[in-house]
């Protein structure tokens, strides 16, 4: 309520989609209404395509066209004093404001700091439901995070990641994957961890005569990729370890170069014959096949094209598969379709789709092939981490200590060595440090620590919220400065990290502030102070302080010190010290 909420979302789903109860579009819509109807101050933003319509090129028109898909009324806006002046206006105002289209910044593909705080002055709360640009890093999906007190995801975003967890889940067998298009190559770490997860493979398009020509068969020159050779041995190799049975076209349908209105079937293993004969699509035993094997299947992945890339044909064999898989569907199969001509194909099938359908494959891709989704990564509380706290603990029942930016991990390593009685959390942004820590932590038998590679501004609420011990202790310690940059400097301690602790920290538990800086000191306490919800108060103790004013504590009251403070010590520089006691309920 009265909050200002901006969010991303992705305009071109709402301009050509229809709006099914549970399409991505009605999914976005639903977001939006949410947050209205809450109360919130909201702001859209997004870019568009010249090819969506048109006619909607002008901001002025985008928002005509969501006033009427929303019946809300939307206001176009520049980015600038004009979104400033909307947002200093009447705070119950119900109008939604829509910014200019973000596609002709190049500060947005570049991921811009400096336009990213532009975009999120006077946001309270940002809001990413645009999941099928999660994979890019831009600067309304990632870098707008820094500004914003909270980031979390909408309706559409979360439902994403719910069918790329379906995806992965290993719940149904037989789990068969319908595989087609081409770059094979490019596709190649993705297919080497679906054949880790699926019971076999059946491939269509252009991707069959990759595989065909991996087996020794027959197959075109001009057919085969030459960048896919390796790609497709590898993967053949990787499915006989596993005994993921593989399934090719048996027969094609081909057009003919010198009269492109006939068409005649050929067996897969004489398509060389009919030299002027182009495939174009899988042929009448190859359906026939695929039916055989897709009707004892309770779980189905359908991704990429199965009509070839040079017809400009209709694909009958497209049509054909998608009546099969809907069949299906409505006998207790799961069903993912994934790419825009796949999900479009289905829909038209019925109005009751009982599939989960994706359009965007080249987020799959990325997905299953391990790379990060940084619109993801970069949101704060959405996803909590899935830890197996039993195996990283011998015992789950003790107190937790978190040391954020644990660097070297030496400070967490000596407390647990001295503390058997509790377990310590370690949580730092640089990932070769983390590994090297878990190295160490594997090769000394520790049972009482750990270490984890995120970022725990954003991250502390989901990974601290699932243990099942009490959380006594959080420290930060020597957060790294950087005058120079605005945005750091505001990043070193954010109000999402205090309200998580504050909200965490078991009843006397402590929090430990230090810097050998003493503005960035100053800075932690004030934000401790402002976002700890009156819940933390400072430990004062006047015979151990530097001055009566300041109070910072003279010493470390762990007495063991990390790497930084004993080389501040060393050259006999201050270390400036803080010390918060979260206060019982009734006290």
């Amino acid at each position: 309520m009265g909050k200002v909420v901006m969010v991303r979302l992705d305009l071109t789903i709402l301009l050509r989609e229809q709006k099914k109860k549970h399409s991505s579009a009605a999914r976005v819509i639903s977001t939006i209404k949410y947050l209205h109807n809450a109360g919130a101050k909201l702001v859209l933003i997004s870019s568009w395509s010249p090819k969506a319509d048109s006619q909607l090129l002008k901001l002025e028109r985008v928002a005509e066209f969501l006033s009427s898909e929303l019946e809300l009324k939307v206001i176009p806006v520049e980015l600038g004093s004009g979104l400033e002046q909307s947002l200093m206006e009447d705070g119950h105002n119900s109008d939604i404001l829509l910014l200019e289209n973000l596609s002709q910044f190049k500060q947005e593909q570049a991921n811009c700091s400096e336009f990213a705080r532009r975009l999120s002055s006077g946001v309270d709360i940002f809001v990413n439901d645009a999941f099928f640009q999660s994979h890019k890093i831009l600067a309304s999906n990632v870098g707008i995070t820094s500004f914003c007190y909270s980031s979390i995801a909408g309706f559409h975003f979360d439902e994403g990641m719910s069918q790329l967890k379906k995806i992965i889940k290993m719940n149904k067998w037989p789990y068969y994957a319908i595989i087609g298009g081409a770059n094979l190559a490019g596709k190649a770490a993705a297919l080497q961890f679906l054949a880790s997860r699926c019971d076999g493979f059946i491939f269509v398009g252009d991707a069959a005569f990759q595989i065909m020509h991996a087996f020794g068969l027959p197959v075109p020159m001009e057919l085969v990729e030459q960048e896919s050779l390796e790609a497709a041995d590898m993967l053949l190799e990787a499915a006989k370890a596993r005994g993921v049975k593989i399934v090719l076209p048996k027969d094609f349908w081909c057009v003919n170069d010198h009269y492109p209105l006939q068409m005649k079937t050929f067996p897969a293993n004489h398509i060389m014959d009919g030299k002027s004969w182009k495939p174009v699509d899988v042929g009448p035993n190859t359906l026939e096949e695929m039916i055989s094997v897709l009707s004892r299947c309770k779980k189905i992945l359908w991704i990429g094209a199965i009509k070839f890339g040079a017809s400009n044909q209709e694909s009958a064999g497209t049509s054909k598969l998608a009546a099969i898989l809907y069949n299906l569907s409505q006998k207790n199969c799961d069903l993912i379709v994934v790419g825009k001509q796949a999900c479009e194909t289905f829909v038209g099938k019925s109005s009751y789709v009982m599939a989960d359908l994706i359009e965007n494959a080249s987020i799959v891709w990325e997905f299953l092939k391990g790379r990060k989704l940084h619109g993801l990564l970069a949101l704060d509380r959405a996803y909590p981490f899935e830890l197996n706290w039993d195996a990283i603990y011998a015992n789950t029942t003790l107190p937790l200590v978190v040391d954020v930016g644990s660097g070297n991990g030496l400070f967490l390593f000596r407390m647990a060595k001295m503390r058997k009685d509790w377990n310590f959390l370690g949580m730092e942004n640089n990932e070769k440090l983390v590994s090297r820590c878990l190295d160490h932590v594997s090769q000394s038998g520790m049972t009482n620590g750990y270490f984890i590679a995120t970022n725990a501004t954003s991250t502390f609420q989901s990974i601290v919220s699932s243990y099942p011990g009490d959380l006594v202790l959080v420290s930060i310690q020597c957060p790294n400065p950087d005058f120079n940059k605005t945005e750091y400097r505001w990043r070193m301690v954010r109000r999402s990290l205090v309200e998580a602790i504050a909200d965490l920290l078991a009843s006397d538990g402590k929090v430990f502030l230090q810097s050998d800086v003493k503005e960035v000191a100053v800075r932690m306490k004030e934000e401790f102070m402002k976002y700890g919800k009156g819940k933390l108060t400072v430990v004062h103790d006047l015979e151990d302080s530097t001055s009566h004013q300041d109070r910072w504590l003279k010493e470390n009251p762990f007495g063991i010190r990390s790497d930084w403070e004993q080389h501040v010590i060393d050259r006999g520089a201050p270390m400036y010290r803080l010390l918060l006691l979260k206060s019982s309920p009734s006290g």
